[in-house]
């Protein structure tokens, strides 16, 4: 029913398939089973009582209930939890801080180097109008302009990468974070999971049963299947579950079997929470089904019955007892469940996907510690956290019940690898990821359930199941993983990590250049003007915006580093003393220094003298060899960004073809700039003579060296 339909006080009655839309108080219960995953993430469906109230949000799986409306709209406790989540803050992303930081510190570079040549211009005697648009030129050199756009190229590579590998992203800026990711705080249902109960095991007083032959385990799967209601139901082309999942697993398992169903069911005992048992009346027979600790003692003694049972507990199967007998005239389930034979044991378990293991192992091997969160039984947690291998020591297996009640005092507790919390509610997931943020943490919490919206919304990357999750926990979240697997969350980690090198990439790239491009206007700030600019700023702006932007944004698509998840992702500043030490100290000097002598000899191979005042023709061609001297230096440049350990040649061409494109048209905006008489006369350049060309392709070796020489330099200084 229509939430909107119903008020305080209105009778429901409800039956399996059900969703429930208001808070109910329960007045009349018959074998009542609900489904509360998506509030209290609890995978085993809860068998509320009379006096009891079940929650809007929540659905009836099994049996039937008369129930008084006891809240609906904002007072449920689905609204309380909703609540909850738009009250979560998220704090700027690393990236986001890395990036004002460079911001600032760029903006008073320029303008202060700004400033200082616009004095420099009047005490030359340039007119004021001249000067300002002269010390603007330098000031927007010194702009990276290509910034922004290369860091969302960057990010929205990540991001379509990721949604090719099931990892949908809802917002660009979590691609990073997810590549900074400290800890991944993940459920276990249909996570590490496949959120299918299968039934692994069947042991009777003969013995353990070969699953591969199900045939065998035909005569108690035909008792287990008779007293349940859960089925596997084959419409429109495709299996579909209906009702607890367990019976579903044993129905599969009688389908398999061959198990015949065609028997007329007289009488039904529906299971309730204090029998723990269900048992119905076919054919002249009593069947049973219910909690090994409710039915073994019903039974005759069976010898190694309790032997099995522990063994199947250890191993964290859900383990239920299947017993039979003469059916008796009896009125009620307690006098007819008596006396009863034991057919066996049945194990059921949620498995581990496939492939959860080796992710666990990238992650340890990425430096990303660990935590199973979930509202299961600490049992049913621990034994799946061992058999992933994330379980580390049993010490680290608590309740939510268990936890600290200070923040400090629970992120010190938590602040390790392969800690597993069980039954917990809301409020502590949500305490969790504070509590792990307040340590320095970059937290991705995964979750499926209305209940996970605070803590998604509350960590640094919300991670929402994409095929069984709801809608609160998508909103919530940053990530939506289409596959529901924990594996997709360690690629997309992996798929985000290269954003921070790819912005240092480009950072470097470009700083390099405003090197070379501020090079000539100290030189004639330095000289007096006796030696002539070798740039115009209008040459600045078309080497900025016209041949350098499209490999530098080139740069910020290239692809993940192999290694990239061997040790923990790279943190700092992305502007740090290494980058300008290259910067300024390697790769800019290469390029101003090429740049200036090819200017130079032009000049003087012209005919030109110190002091002297060079013809336009002369300049244009001395001109043009610098433009050409830095545009193939950054040529180079930009293939020795590509990695900051290995020479320019050492990652394959190929592995970024977006760069070899780049490039290619660098050179042609090179040719266009300098070679269509329109722009080379707004400019103030043109082709070089053969001697200037000579000179300026002398930039390539020259970067390309002087980087080589610093990466070894640098390598035998620090060995890895």
């Amino acid at each position: 029913m229509d939430a909107a339909d119903l008020v305080v006080g209105d009778i429901v009655l409800l039956e399996a398939g059900d969703r429930i839309s208001a808070d109910l108080g329960l007045v009349e219960v018959h074998a009542l089973a609900v489904n509360e995953s998506m509030l209290t993430g609890e995978s085993v469906p809860a068998r509320p009582h009379e006096e009891t109230v079940v929650f809007a949000g929540t659905f009836v799986v099994e049996g039937e209930a008369v129930a008084v409306v006891a809240a609906t709209g904002s007072r449920t406790r689905l609204a309380g939890v909703a609540a909850l989540t738009r009250s979560a803050t998220r704090p700027p992303s690393p990236l986001a801080r890395q990036l004002g930081r460079v911001v600032k510190v760029v903006a008073a570079i320029a303008l202060s180097i700004g400033v200082v040549f616009f004095a420099l211009s009047l005490l030359l005697g340039m007119a004021p109008s001249a000067g300002f648009l002269f010390a603007l030129g330098v000031t927007v050199a010194l702009v990276p302009e290509g910034l922004l756009p290369t860091v969302t190229l960057s990010l929205a590579r990540s991001a379509q990468r990721m949604a090719a590998q099931k990892a949908l992203v809802r917002h660009l800026e979590a691609v990073e974070r997810l590549g900074s990711t400290t800890f991944i705080c993940t459920d276990k249902t249909g996570t590490l999971t496949r959120n299918e109960m299968t039934v692994v095991q069947v042991w009777t007083p003969a013995g353990v049963l070969d699953l591969a032959r199900p045939v065998s385990a035909a005569e108690i799967m035909c008792s287990a299947v008779l007293s349940s209601t859960g089925r596997l139901v084959y419409a429109n082309g495709r299996w579909k579950p209906v009702g607890d999942p367990m019976e579903v697993a044993l129905h599969a398992l009688a389908l398999r079997a061959g198990s015949s169903e065609d028997v007329a069911v007289t009488r039904r005992f529906p299971f309730d929470p204090v029998r723990r048992r269900s048992s119905v009346v076919a054919d002249g027979v009593l069947h049973v089904k219910g909690a090994p600790d409710s039915v073994l003692p019903l039974c005759a003694a069976v010898v190694g019955a309790e032997q099995a049972l522990e063994d199947m507990s250890r191993h964290g199967l859900r383990v239920l007892a299947v017993a039979r007998r003469t059916a008796p005239a009896v009125s009620t389930a307690v006098e007819a469940e008596r006396g009863l034979t034991l057919l066996g044991l049945v194990g059921l378990e949620d498995p581990p996907r496939e492939d959860v293991a080796d992710a666990i192992e990238k992650c340890r091997l990425a430096g990303i510690k660990l935590a199973m969160i979930t509202g299961d039984h600490p049992a049913t947690a621990r034994a799946i956290a061992e058999k992933v291998g994330l379980l580390v020591s049993e010490e680290l297996v608590v309740t939510g019940a268990e936890l600290p009640r200070t923040d400090d005092a629970l992120g010190a507790l938590l602040d390790c690898d392969g800690a597993v919390i069980a039954r917990v509610t809301p409020e502590d997931k949500l305490r969790i990821a504070r509590a792990l943020r307040g340590r320095g943490h970059v937290v991705a919490m995964t979750g499926d359930g209305v209940n996970d919206g605070p803590a998604l919304r509350e960590a640094d990357i919300g991670v929402a199941m994409g095929a069984s999750g709801t809608d609160v926990a998508r909103e919530a979240a940053d990530l939506i993983l289409l596959d529901d697997h924990f594996a997709t969350i360690v690629t997309a980690v992996e798929l985000g990590r290269p954003t921070y090198a790819n912005i240092r990439r480009f950072l470097t790239y470009h700083l390099t250049d405003n090197v070379a491009e501020l090079t000539p206007f100290v030189v004639w700030a330095l000289s007096g003007g006796t030696i002539p600019l070798a740039l115009t700023v209008l040459q600045v702006l078309a080497l900025d915006i016209g041949t350098d932007l499209l490999p530098a944004l080139a740069l910020g698509a290239e692809p993940p580093n192999p290694q990239t998840m061997h040790g923990p992702a790279r943190a700092g500043s992305l502007v740090d003393r290494r980058l300008l030490r290259r910067v300024f100290g390697v790769l800019g000097p290469a390029e101003a220094i090429v740049e200036m002598a090819g200017f130079v000899a032009v000049l003087m191979l012209g005919g030109w003298m110190f002091s002297a005042e060079p013809s336009p023709v002369l300049l244009a061609a001395a001109s043009g060899t610098a433009f050409t001297a830095v545009v193939l230096g950054q040529l180079a440049n930009a293939f020795a960004c590509r990695s900051e350990t290995h020479w320019a040649g050492y990652l394959r061409w190929a592995g970024n073809p977006l760069l070899l494109w780049a490039v290619a048209i660098e050179v042609v905006l090179l040719l266009v700039f300098l070679g269509f008489p329109p722009l080379t006369g707004l400019l103030g350049g043109s082709l070089p003579p053969p001697a200037g060309w000579a000179l300026a392709a002398l930039a390539v070796p020259a970067v390309v060296a002087a980087d080589t020489l610093h990466k070894a330099i640098q390598a035998r200084s620090s060995p890895r």
